[in-house]
């Protein structure tokens, strides 16, 4: 399987205007987190809310965290995202794909949709 490529919006969860239209962003599942290139962070004016250390492919680094809405094949979600220097793409990690609910296909290399997962423990009361 090649890459898995997408089209997608994003915006400033806290601003109404000024969505952008990513028209390649680079599917990574071994990719945690969703990241942006940080011109395009400081186009759609998001906040930094914290940095955190991540092992990349050229070692670790330290990066800016903030928050994005983002709308990928017809399902929204606002999600944490890091910021970074060194990329040029958009790249849509793992918790933004199971958040959404959509998982690679190998066999296509396209997305389809994959459940949801959450825990439901039960708490029992005592007599």
């Amino acid at each position: 399987m090649g890459h898995v490529r997408v089209n997608l919006k994003l915006s400033n969860p806290e601003r109404i205007d000024g969505t952008i239209e990513i028209l390649d962003a680079l599917v990574d599942t071994g990719a945690t987190w969703t990241t942006l290139p940080r011109p395009l962070a400081q186009q759609l004016g998001l906040n930094i809310v914290g940095q955190i250390r991540v092992r990349t492919a050229s070692g670790v680094q330290v990066l800016d965290q903030s928050y994005a809405h983002i709308l990928l094949q017809g399902k929204s979600m606002v999600e944490s995202v890091l910021i970074i220097d060194t990329l040029e793409t958009v790249l849509v990690g793992v918790r933004t794909l199971e958040g959404m609910g959509w998982a690679v296909d190998p066999s296509t290399g396209e997305l389809k949709e994959s459940d949801i997962l959450l825990l439901n423990m039960q708490r029992t009361r005592k007599a």
